[in-house]
């Protein structure tokens, strides 16, 4: 196979859902991804949301055993609210449960409640993120390690648990699609995971910038990797109306933290018009044959990853898995 593929799963709930209610439908999620030849499965992370969150880590070790050979990863773990030490010793513990198949997909933050609650200043995220990925891994070599940053200090320690992976999980990270943030991935990460609403030809610029820098620093080439929203359906236009009412909904729930009218992360979703405007320029709400040549046009443009979400805010079980197996039979064998 040539593009690879993961599977992002739902572990954020409606506000009506018990999500110990959900973990069965989970796995069965999971199973069905690895039958299909799906590369991976990724789970996200919030605290004190408007939806019941299941937290990223303990989620991915229950599910390490449905995932057969399946890599486990976060997207994104908030890295600069919790200490490096703790993470690194997290982190190699979900290596070890998955027989070294975790990634660390780390990302910066932005809602404000996260951080006034844990007594982190938003404006100190880029310093602790960029201290917490230095530390991580020197810590993952399993040498001793001395560390003298502005917000964290270790002197002549060496890691409780090193990962299996020899210098530790993959660290693939969450930047903004911009510049800045490509050659922050560039420079701290071993892939950067750009967000699902940028359009195609807005990634092949960004994935430049990224590209540029690695060469530049001399760090070769990684994965190039791109998250989609997914709803596959023999009648396109009842795909997309499907996919645009679900990722509808969980969207004005996430809006309503940072909101666009405070200068927030969803501007670009602020109305109606302008999320479907999104949906129909970067996500895969389409009948096979779309799916096919817009994931064709993402390898065209360089592209070597794509992690797919497939279900969102009060979506079933059965249209997940009918967007599965479709994938599955319909998708993927033009990718073999």
């Amino acid at each position: 196979m040539s593009l690879k593929f993961g599977l992002a799963v739902m572990n954020d709930f409606p506000p009506d859902v018990v999500p110990a209610d959900r973990i069965a439908a989970l796995r069965e999620q999971v199973r069905a991804a690895r039958d299909a030849g799906i590369s991976s499965v990724w789970v996200l992370q919030h605290y004190l949301g408007n939806m019941p969150t299941l937290q990223p880590v303990p989620l991915l070790a229950a599910l390490a055993r449905d995932a057969g050979e399946m890599a486990l990863g976060t997207n994104m773990f908030i890295l600069p609210l919790r200490h490096p030490v703790e993470v690194a010793e997290e982190f190699a513990t979900l290596d070890h449960i998955t027989g070294g198949r975790a990634v660390a997909g780390f990302g910066m933050g932005y809602r404000e409640n996260e951080f006034a609650s844990f007594g982190v200043a938003l404006e100190d995220r880029i310093q602790r993120y960029e201290e917490g990925v230095g530390l991580i891994r020197s810590l993952w070599s399993g040498e001793p390690t001395t560390f003298e940053g502005k917000h964290f200090r270790v002197e002549d320690q060496r890691i409780g648990l090193e990962p299996v992976q020899q210098g530790g999980p993959p660290i693939w990270v969450g930047a903004g699609p911009h510049r800045t943030g490509a050659h922050r991935a560039a420079r701290l990460g071993d892939a950067w995971i750009v967000p699902p609403h940028v359009t195609p030809e807005r990634l092949e610029a960004v994935l430049g910038h990224y590209r540029a820098e690695r060469e530049r620093l001399g760090r070769g080439a990684s994965e190039l990797v791109v998250r989609r929203e997914l709803v596959l359906d023999e009648d396109a236009e009842r795909a997309r109306a499907i996919g645009i009412r679900a990722r509808g909904a969980l969207t004005r729930r996430y809006a309503a933290f940072n909101p666009p009218e405070q200068g927030g992360n969803y501007r670009h979703l602020e109305t109606d018009k302008a999320a479907e405007e999104v949906a129909d320029a970067s996500y895969l709400f389409t009948d096979p044959a779309g799916a096919v040549a817009a994931l064709k046009e993402l390898e065209r443009r360089g592209l070597t990853y794509v992690i797919l979400r497939m279900q969102w805010y009060d979506l079933g079980q059965e249209q997940v898995l009918r967007t599965l197996e479709t994938f599955r039979n319909e998708v993927l064998p033009a990718f073999r």
